[in-house]
C-alpha cells in the first residue's frame, strides 16, 4: 500500500508541472489540492474529490429492515424490500470496509433500516474491530433492541451510540414511529450511560406541530445526564411527504432555547463536524443542531454511504449511485474497484442542491439509505 501511495504521490506531481492529462476517471487537481493530499499522506487519492474534501468517514446499511416505522424515514404505505439475494453478504461488506479503511477511512458507521436486528450484527464489528486503522465503529440506533444487546457491543468494540428519539411523551412516539416502544427506547439510553458511553448521542428530528414544543424538555435532559441531543432539521426524502412548513430551522430552535438559557454557549468542534454544538453552562451534557437544510456543511463533508444493497452515495441527498455490488460480483479487482470509486467521489458535487429542489428530486426514502 505503502509503494502505490508514494507513486500516486509522485504521480500528480508530475501532472501540477507538465501537459500530461489526467485518466478519465480521476478530475483534474491544482497545485495547491496536490500540497494538501500531501499534508496529509497516507490518504488515498480516490477518496478525495475534486474540491479537497478528503472522505474519512464511511457508513454502511446493514439492512432495509425495520421494527418502526418513523413517518419522516418511511413511507405510509411502506417500502418494498430488496430481496435478499440482492443485499450485500457480510463478506462482501466486510471487504467493502476493509477496501475503504485501507484507503484512509477511519470511521465506520453501521446504520439501517435498524441495524441492531440484522443476526449477523456482532459478528461483522468483531470483524471490522480487527482493520488496523480503523479508529471508531459506531451504530445509529432506534434503540429497541438496545438493552438486550449493549453488552456485546461494548464487548465486541462499538465505540459510540446515536440513540433516535423524536419525543418524550410515550403516546405522542406511538403516533410518529407508527409502534409502541418508547420505554424501550429510554431504558437502552439509561443502560448506554450505565455502561460508560459518554456522551450517548440522541438525535431528534424537530417537525412542526409534532414535537418543536419538546425543545425544553430535551434539553433539560442534558442537565444531569452525559447526552448529546442533536436537534435535525427535517428533511426531504421520497415517500415522507416533507413540507416547508413542517421544517423548523436551525435558528427558529436556537432563538426558543434561548429564551429559556440566554447564557447558553458554543462548544468548539472539528472542521468535519456535522452539528453546531452549545453546551448551557453547568450542565453535564450538550446540544447540538443538524441544520442540512437551512445552513448545509457541504464544504466539510467527509461521508460516504453505501446503502444495504451496495450502491455507493457520495452525497445524502443526491440521486447518482453506482452499484459496488455489481461491480464485486462480475470478478471486479480491488484496484478496478478503486477506480470506480474514485470516479465517483470525483464526480461529487461542491454542495446539495438546496431544500426546495431536493424536494423535488427522486431520491430513495431515509430507511432504503441508511439513516
Amino acid at each position: 500500500m505503502a509503494l502505490r501511495q508514494v507513486c500516486s504521490m509522485l504521480f500528480f506531481n508530475i501532472i501540477c508541472s507538465s501537459d500530461i492529462p489526467l485518466p478519465l476517471e480521476k478530475k483534474s487537481y491544482s497545485c495547491s489540492q496536490r500540497r494538501v493530499l500531501k499534508d496529509v499522506l497516507p490518504f488515498s487519492a480516490f477518496l478525495m474529490d475534486s474540491f479537497g474534501r478528503r472522505h474519512n468517514y464511511l457508513r454502511m446499511s446493514l439492512t432495509e429492515k425495520c421494527n418502526l416505522r418513523c413517518q419522516y424515514c418511511m413511507p405510509q404505505e411502506g417500502v418494498t424490500l430488496t430481496p435478499r439475494s440482492q443485499l450485500l453478504t457480510a463478506e462482501e461488506l466486510l471487504m467493502l470496509a476493509r477496501l475503504f479503511v485501507r484507503e484512509g477511512v477511519n470511521k465506520i458507521r453501521l446504520t439501517g433500516g435498524e441495524p441492531l436486528i440484522r443476526p449477523d450484527v456482532l459478528p461483522i464489528i468483531a470483524e471490522l474491530r480487527k482493520l488496523e486503522g480503523l479508529k471508531t465503529i459506531a451504530i445509529t440506533t432506534n434503540g429497541m433492541n438496545l438493552t438486550r444487546l449493549l453488552p456485546s457491543l461494548k464487548k465486541t468494540g462499538v465505540d459510540l451510540l446515536n440513540i433516535s428519539l423524536d419525543t418524550l411523551v410515550p403516546a405522542k412516539f406511538e403516533f410518529i414511529a407508527r409502534r409502541k416502544g418508547f420505554h424501550k427506547v429510554m431504558e437502552g439510553i439509561e443502560k448506554a450511560i450505565e455502561m460508560g458511553y459518554n456522551p450517548v448521542k440522541v438525535n431528534c428530528v424537530v417537525m412542526r406541530g409534532l414535537n418543536e414544543d419538546e425543545l425544553i424538555d430535551f434539553v433539560s435532559l442534558t442537565e444531569r445526564k452525559p447526552l448529546d441531543v442533536r436537534f435535525i432539521e427535517y428533511m426531504p426524502f421520497d415517500g415522507n411527504r416533507w413540507n416547508f412548513k413542517m421544517m423548523v430551522s436551525y435558528q427558529e430552535m436556537l432563538d426558543c432555547i434561548k429564551q429559556k438559557w440566554p447564557n447558553l454557549e458554543p462548544v468548539p468542534g472539528e472542521e468535519m463536524d456535522t452539528a453546531k454544538a452549545f453546551r448551557v453552562p453547568g450542565f453535564q451534557g450538550q446540544l447540538g443542531f443538524i441544520t442540512s437544510m437551512s445552513d448545509n456543511f457541504c464544504g466539510s463533508c467527509n461521508r460516504l454511504r453505501i446503502t444495504a444493497d451496495g450502491n455507493l452515495k457520495v452525497c445524502l441527498f443526491g440521486n447518482s449511485e453506482v452499484s459496488l455490488r455489481d461491480f464485486l460480483r462480475s470478478g471486479a479487482t480491488e484496484e478496478e474497484l478503486l477506480h470506480i470509486i474514485g470516479a465517483a467521489v470525483g464526480r461529487k458535487k461542491k454542495q446539495h442542491a438546496g431544500m426546495f429542489n431536493i424536494s423535488q428530486m427522486k431520491n430513495r426514502p431515509m430507511i432504503l439509505i441508511g439513516g
